[in-house]
């Protein structure tokens, strides 16, 4: 297989309603794909984004985003009138996401289109619940309680809800009942939309690449419904948390704070956990990018606490033994895996076993000391190739702040010819790499600079924001990209 595509989350998408959406736009970005010969669409989490809002850290791993939930198709659907929302400030930046605003006005809008599709009576809508009820339901509890406490984590509820007594949620879930209703039918609007869009995207053979975190956030459904899968104390508190040592990303380590799993306990079920939470997003996604797949071979242990990463030390992770009984419940997974960061030969190990294709990124590839994995001519045909993913800044981004060794190293190997723009030359050695597919962030297409970049790991505040401007220009790139596509056999 030769194939490529293009990396670009949902919420950067163009709209007029403060994010990206499942709407018109998405479909126009299909289009532009299709016409640019592109077989894959890669996008980040969508699941429904908590602390940062950060994709990587959602209320749950199996529910859909409320932001992403396009008003127009709900406008169309009968479920909302256009002044509900057209009037309202979804914020004054074109280019950025403003998450205060989103929060204060997507779940008045979702209430009226969730009150008038309750009170249809929707056979179909009743449908999706029972068919989803293994999680919707504990999923619409846990954020109707989380409503009715002003947004809080279930760690600081009440102790009989924080310890899901019987008791307690059942007294609980009949007085919720309309906010439970509430956030079942946001659910089926957001599955609804999600479908329509897969189906038209794989009509003209673009198939959607999905991403899964290693790890459930510490104030999600998750969690709270399965506390016996993770390293809590008897008071449900975390013992240690995840993250990682200084790397090149982050010189003092990244804490991420999510609770990290009792990896004995996900053994003595068959970690029917794992493959219920995989089964899920391959009923969403084409393929599935699993985030920090090194965790699973060995995994960095931080003690809950903790204001650094730096105490943190390494356990085993589970190994080939969760892929193995994954695949027996499941069948073939089309799998990528994320194996950036820390490598050693237990990570190497897990990759060559699983067969899985790992990543390979050209931004890390300049060092003038070594002949990098990461230089192009290095590439293996079983691996995924980018010039840049979310966590980096823009390939022109990166030409304008690398040191002086690797920028001239990267100049050199490029082989730059007159006023060919540098991001360019990337694409057109990527491209031309071995790797069977490779992938490009839409920056990347567009030549953007530092300001377009989406996530900077290790730091808060100002992530997840960029958006696609309206008049980007993006359309008119497709002969291009279709061209260097069919050039090096891609198409």
């Amino acid at each position: 297989m030769r194939k490529s595509g293009v990396l670009m989350h949902i919420s950067s998408l163009p709209s007029r309603w403060g994010i990206g959406s499942l709407g018109d736009e998405a479909i126009k970005f299909v289009d532009f794909l299709a016409a640019a010969g592109q077989s894959f669409w890669q996008v980040l989490p969508v699941s429904p984004t908590g602390f940062g809002d950060s994709p990587y850290q959602a209320f749950s791993s199996i529910a859909g985003n409320p932001y992403f939930i396009d008003l127009d198709l709900l406008c169309r659907d009968g479920l909302l009138e256009k002044p509900e929302y057209a009037g309202l400030d979804w914020g004054s930046d074109p280019e950025r996401v403003d998450y205060g605003r989103m929060s204060q006005n997507r779940p008045q809008v979702l209430r009226r289109a969730a009150g008038r599709l309750l009170r249809a009576d929707d056979g179909e809508f009743r449908g999706f619940c029972a068919e989803n009820s293994a999680w919707l339901d504990s999923y619409a509890l846990f954020m109707a309680i989380k409503d009715s406490r002003g947004g809080r984590s279930w760690e600081n509820w009440e102790e009989p809800l924080r310890l899901s007594r019987r008791g307690a949620l059942d007294g609980v879930r009949a007085s919720l009942q309309n906010a439970v209703d509430f956030h079942r039918a946001v659910q089926f609007f957001f599955f609804r939309q999600w479908d329509r869009l897969k189906r038209y995207a794989n009509g003209r053979g673009v198939s959607i690449i999905g991403d899964l975190p290693i790890y459930a956030a510490a104030d999600s459904a998750d969690v709270w419904e399965n506390p016996r899968l993770f390293r809590l104390d008897d008071s449900l508190r975390p013992v240690d948390v995840a993250g990682c040592p200084p790397d090149g990303f982050c010189p003092g380590g990244q804490l991420w704070g999510n609770p990290l799993y009792r990896w004995e306990e996900h053994r003595k079920d068959g970690f029917s956990w794992w493959a219920d939470r995989i089964k899920r997003q391959f009923a969403l996604f084409d393929l599935l990018r699993i985030d920090h797949f090194r965790g699973f071979a060995g995994y960095y242990a931080i003690p809950a606490g903790a204001r650094t990463a730096q105490s943190g030390h390494w356990e085993k992770g589970p190994g080939m033994t969760l892929f193995s009984a994954v695949g027996r419940a499941l069948g073939a997974m089309p799998i990528i895996a994320e194996d950036l960061g820390f490598l050693d030969d237990s990570v190497r190990s897990l990759l060559e076993e699983s067969g899985f294709p790992g990543m390979r990124v050209m931004q890390f590839a300049f060092s003038p000391e070594e002949d990098s994995r990461y230089l192009p001519h290095n590439y293996v045909q079983n691996c995924v190739a980018y010039t840049g993913t979310h966590d980096n800044t823009t390939a022109r981004g990166w030409f304008e702040s690398a040191p002086q060794a690797e920028l001239s190293k990267a100049l050199d190997y490029l082989r730059i010819r007159g006023d060919e723009r540098p991001e360019r030359a990337m694409l057109r050695a990527l491209w031309g790499s071995a790797a069977g597919l490779v992938i490009a962030p839409v920056q990347d297409l567009l030549g953007l600079g530092p300001e377009a970049r989406m996530n900077t790991p290790g730091t808060l505040g100002g992530n997840w924001q960029w958006r696609l401007r309206p008049n980007s220009g993006l359309a008119e790139r497709a002969g291009r990209l279709r061209s260097l596509t069919a050039l090096h056999g891609r198409l």
